[in-house]
């Protein structure tokens, strides 16, 4: 299980968008899982406070997908577990 689906949208279309549900308080921050609707789930390694989870979960995001933290936008769900993510390349 990866996000290799997603990066290959990247490369071909300059920008995807991503479905995400988002676990908070995680021993470690990780991809848990793809579901059927494509929605992406993730463990988070820091508490939902003050932009604390959605700040490790860009740079989570910066990484896997190999660009800077600015080229990804949430959506929505700032303040949800449930976030519309946008990245472009």
């Amino acid at each position: 299980m990866d996000l290799s689906e997603f990066k290959q949208q990247l490369q071909r279309k300059k920008e995807v968008y991503l479905s995400l549900k988002v676990r908070p308080n995680a021993a470690m921050t990780a991809l848990k899982d793809i579901m059927s609707d494509e929605t992406v789930k993730i463990d988070i390694a820091a508490k939902p406070e003050q932009g604390k989870a959605n700040a490790v979960l860009i740079k989570f995001l910066a990484k896997e997908f190999g660009i800077a933290k600015e080229n990804i936008k949430m959506l929505s769900g700032v303040s949800e577990r449930l976030k519309l993510i946008k990245i472009i390349k």
